[in-house]
């Protein structure tokens, strides 16, 4: 079975209404946090498809 890791999957943004101060907040914050919530994002509105 071939592996194809994230090559293979796609994240799709079109049609989303929230800017990145709604997703982040009008504070600094650490890289390491933006990811999550921008993992968090995706996983809430199911925005990880495999191709």
């Amino acid at each position: 079975m071939p592996r194809g890791g994230l090559k293979s999957m796609t994240v799709n943004f079109k049609g989303r209404d929230e800017s990145l101060e709604d997703i982040f907040g009008a504070k600094p914050i650490p890289v390491t946090q933006m990811t999550k919530l921008i993992w968090g994002v995706v996983k809430k509105h199911k925005l990880l498809k495999k191709n």
